[in-house]
C-alpha cells in the first residue's frame, strides 16, 4: 500500500452521457443516463445503460460513464472522468458512431491546483439529415495551460478570434472547438456553433472552468422547430483539492 503521509485528498469526478427535455410538440423528461459520481475519498465507479429508446427521439445502443481517483505515488494523485455514448440517433436527424467526454487531472501533493487535460474526447462520425458534421477540437489549449489563472488569460484572447469567451467571477468560459466543417444546406457554423434551419442549435465542446476544476459538455442542444428541446449529450466534470489542514 502506497504511504499517503501528510496530505489528504478531497477526490472530485462526475459524469452522465445524455440528459434533457423535450417539451414540444409532446412533453418527455429524460433523466441523467449512465450518471455515476466518485466518493470523496477515491476509488472508483461506473454507469452503463444499453438499448435506450424513446420511439422518434432518441435512441442509443450504449452509453457508459466511469470515474476514478488514487494516488499514483505519494506525490502524484490521478482522476479521471470517462463518458460514452454509442450510435446516438436523436429525432432521426443526428446521428454519431460515438460521443467521448473525457477529462483526467495530475495533482501534486505540493501545488494548489491540478493539471487538467481533455485528450481521448472525440466526435465519431457525426452527422445532421445524414451529412457529416467534422469537428477539429484545440486540445493544446488545455495541455499548455494548466492552472486555472493560465487558462483564463488564454481564454481572455478568444474573442479576438470570434470564439466564444465569457471570463468572469472566477468562472472561464470557452470551447475546445477549433473549426466546424459541413456540406449540410443552410447549416451555418458561428464559432463553436452550428445553426441548423427547421432544427436548432447545437453547441460543442464547452468548457466551464474554476478553480480546480473543468466540466467538459461535448454537446448542448436547443431544438426549436418543430420540434423542441433543451439537450446534453456527453458530460463530464473533474478535479479535486487537497484539504484544509487538520487541527490538533
Amino acid at each position: 500500500m502506497i504511504e499517503k503521509s501528510g496530505i489528504p485528498f478531497h477526490f472530485h469526478a462526475e459524469g452522465h452521457a445524455f440528459s434533457g427535455e423535450f417539451f414540444r410538440p409532446a412533453h418527455h423528461q429524460i433523466e441523467a443516463q449512465a450518471a455515476t459520481s466518485l466518493p470523496t475519498i477515491g476509488g472508483h465507479a461506473h454507469s452503463q445503460i444499453e438499448k435506450f429508446e424513446i420511439p422518434r427521439l432518441v435512441s442509443f445502443v450504449n452509453a457508459h460513464t466511469h470515474v476514478s481517483g488514487s494516488w499514483q505515488d505519494n506525490e502524484i494523485v490521478t482522476t479521471n472522468a470517462t463518458t460514452k455514448i454509442e450510435h446516438l440517433r436523436i429525432l432521426d436527424m443526428i446521428t454519431a458512431d460515438r460521443v467521448v467526454a473525457r477529462l483526467t487531472s495530475e495533482h501534486r501533493r505540493n501545488e494548489k491546483e491540478g493539471h487538467i487535460i481533455a485528450l481521448g474526447s472525440e466526435f465519431e462520425n457525426l452527422r445532421i439529415h445524414g451529412h457529416e458534421v467534422k469537428i477539429t477540437l484545440r486540445h493544446e489549449i488545455m495541455l499548455d495551460n494548466r492552472t486555472f489563472n493560465e487558462f483564463r488569460n488564454v481564454v481572455a484572447k478568444d474573442s479576438q478570434s470570434g470564439k466564444m469567451c465569457v471570463v468572469q467571477d472566477g468562472v472561464a468560459l470557452c470551447s475546445l472547438v477549433e473549426k466546424i466543417e459541413t456540406k449540410l444546406p443552410g447549416a451555418k457554423a458561428v464559432g463553436h456553433t452550428l445553426i441548423v434551419p427547421h432544427l436548432g442549435k447545437i453547441a460543442f465542446a464547452e468548457i466551464f472552468a474554476e478553480e480546480g476544476s473543468r466540466t467538459l459538455t461535448m454537446m448542448r442542444l436547443e431544438l426549436g422547430s418543430p420540434d423542441g428541446a433543451k439537450l446534453t449529450v456527453a458530460e463530464t466534470r473533474t478535479n479535486g483539492k487537497p484539504m484544509p489542514p487538520v487541527g490538533p
